[in-house]
């Protein structure tokens, strides 16, 4: 393991000295040599703790479904509904995080005290697994079982999902604020700095998704073949030892100030004073309108957000009234750009709601799948179901080197676009991957089930399908590649695109999208479930998964990302960048100017994205 994490944070630390040491060489200043070191030390605290971090999560929700259906003998549908909705619990817990994080701990805090929760959470679900006391006894041959006799009991259930739902509350706070901790530690001031925050999150998502790997292939093994016990014992151990990593670094970090209030009481008084206001007109001159002086922001070390025309009806939250003074019935102007650019991320989080959806068919119900095929590589050794996970680790890892080594400075030099191509661009490329993803997944099912006819097994329960498993490899490896467009646009648009003083908050809006996809997938399980079997027909989704037609429900989804992809199209048609707000400094003096804010938006930018 020792070795996989230093090949992790090489990998990151090598892409950086690279960059810096031609910098270096160009430049020939000290300053860029103490930037460089500087980073590597940061980063390496980071990827220490992500690579653990994501052995654990993933350790537990790849094989979660196998191990509610062999070891506390649930069915698939009650099974798969409890993966997605602790998964979506996961993924929607962030928003509370950052926004404790944006308006009181501030984001190194709000993480250290989450990283204690979330051990506890991994410590509880280790005993949980381990004491036999707190799981039933086996059934049949140890496999999933509708008849059952031993269920687990009440007080198995409550251990086991408390231990899980610790998690959750710890994933809150860490998972909003690590990322965002990392980018903060790049100056925005510093050209050079900023030029290589434009590749950060390529190389984040590629540093985390190493321990995503290890987690899909040995950690599954090992609940598979050695016990559960160990399997969930090494990730516990794992975290608790990046943890200790991470807060060796601390006198390293770049810590920014939290804001001075909550971001949700800054954007309802926006909203209310704008309502308050329908009435009065928005002056056709700015400057009329309310803003601090300058020195109010400098004391702050920020700088104030210009007006902008869109979503206008806000802008009346800073018109002026006379005797309105109230922080109800007056904002400034960089308030009101802060809420504007809050919300009109909206329906860009919307749109991503469907394929967070498929991607929890990731853990669940292709994992089922897997189960009925033949696993055998050689005579001897059978890979878990869930190893295939690895697979979309592995394809992720690969497409996102090539997109940031090859893809990316080919189409900077086309587009003009510091980023090769704009984030909605990239995120739709995701979107288009998804629905041939799920057009395959159907037509692989329905060449399964015809081979299962064709061997008898329709009623069969527990009897392997003579096709290998690999035929499933495809829809694996194209999510992997889908991730590497959709969410890692994802998760950088949101942070990009949200103010300096709720970075946090934006962020979590890509955890939260992961969250609703979960629980939209849960309801879709269960209302095609229910649909599907009325008037005595037999269903689409049924324990013995040869006797259900998850091919017609997998083309369900397929059309629905086809809806959901022209909704997209049209989202981006009406969606303005921020303009990017920036400082003019000296970089060749160890001193900065005096600092003087300024607007700027890419042309390219634009032009990029009117396509869409």
């Amino acid at each position: 393991m020792s070795a996989l994490l230093f090949i992790t944070t090489t990998c990151i630390q090598c892409t950086y000295v690279a960059n810096y040491s031609r910098d270096v060489r160009q430049s020939n200043k000290q300053i860029e040599i103490k930037i460089q070191i500087f980073l590597i030390l940061q980063l390496r605290t980071r990827a220490v703790y992500e690579v653990f971090e994501r052995m654990a999560y993933y350790g537990i929700s790849s094989n979660l479904v196998l191990y509610l259906t062999k070891k506390m003998h649930q069915g698939v549908v009650p099974s798969a509904n409890n993966v997605t909705n602790w998964v979506g619990t996961i993924w929607m817990t962030p928003i509370i995080g950052a926004y404790v994080a944006d308006a009181h701990l501030g984001r190194y805090r709000t993480f250290m005290v989450a990283s204690v929760i979330y051990l506890s959470g991994m410590i509880l679900l280790t005993l949980a697994v381990s004491l036999p006391a707190l799981r039933p006894p086996k059934c049949g041959a140890g496999t999933a079982d509708p008849d059952c006799v031993h269920k687990a009991t009440s007080e198995q259930l409550g251990v086991f999902f408390l231990a899980l739902y610790i998690l959750a509350v710890g994933t809150g706070g860490t998972k909003p604020n690590i990322s965002t901790i990392g980018a903060d530690q790049f100056d925005d001031a510093h050209p050079r700095e900023r030029a290589h925050k434009l590749s950060f999150f390529n190389w984040w998502m590629f540093s985390i998704f190493f321990g995503t790997l290890f987690a899909n292939t040995v950690l599954v093994y090992i609940q598979d073949t050695v016990g559960w016990a160990v399997g969930y014992a090494l990730p516990t151990l794992g975290l608790a030892v990046s943890i200790a990593v991470f807060t060796a670094g601390t006198p390293f970090y770049r810590h920014k100030p939290t804001s001075a209030e909550s971001p949700f009481a800054k954007m309802a008084r926006v909203i209310v004073a704008a309502a308050r206001k329908l009435d009065v007109p928005v002056p056709v001159d700015p400057r009329d309108l309310h803003e601090l002086d300058a020195e109010h922001y400098a004391k702050r070390n920020v700088a104030p957000l210009p007006h902008t025309p869109n979503l206008s009806v806000l802008s009346k939250a800073a018109v002026k009234t006379g005797a309105a003074t109230s922080r109800w019935s007056l904002s400034t102007v960089t308030q009101v750009e802060e809420t504007k650019q809050m919300l009109k991320m909206l329906p860009v989080l919307a749109i991503t709601f469907v394929p967070s959806a498929m991607m929890a068919q990731i853990n669940t119900l292709f994992v089922k799948q897997g189960t009925t095929l033949d696993r055998h590589v050689g005579r001897h050794f059978e890979i878990p179901p869930a190893s295939l996970q690895g697979f979309v680790t592995i394809s992720m890892l690969l497409a996102v080197v090539l997109y940031d080594r090859a893809f990316m400075p080919f189409a900077r030099r086309v587009t003009a676009n510091p980023r090769g191509i704009s984030l909605l661009q990239r995120m739709s490329v995701g979107l288009v991957i998804h629905i041939l993803i799920m057009a395959i997944a159907s037509l692989t099912e329905r060449h399964r089930l015809a081979v299962a006819r064709d061997h008898g097994l329709y009623d069969s329960k527990g009897t392997t399908v003579p096709l290998t498993i690999f035929v499933l490899l495809p829809q694996f490896v194209l999510m992997g590649v889908a991730d590497a467009f959709l969410e890692v646009a994802k998760i950088e648009f949101f942070y990009d695109q949200a103010p300096e003083g709720m970075k946090s908050l934006g962020t979590s809006y890509a955890m939260t999208s992961l969250g609703i996809g979960n629980f939209l997938s849960s309801a879709l399980l269960s209302a095609v479930s229910h649909i599907t079997r009325r008037h005595g027909r037999t269903g689409w989704i049924l324990n013995n998964l040869n006797a259900s037609r998850l091919d017609k429900y997998y083309a369900f989804f397929a059309i629905l990302n086809c809806a959901n992809l022209v909704a997209f199209f049209f989202v981006c048609r009406f969606y303005v960048y921020n303009a990017e707000v920036s400082h003019v400094v000296d970089a060749g003096s160890s001193k900065q100017k005096r600092e003087v804010p300024m607007a700027m938006q890419p042309p390219a930018v634009g032009a990029v994205d009117a396509t869409l």
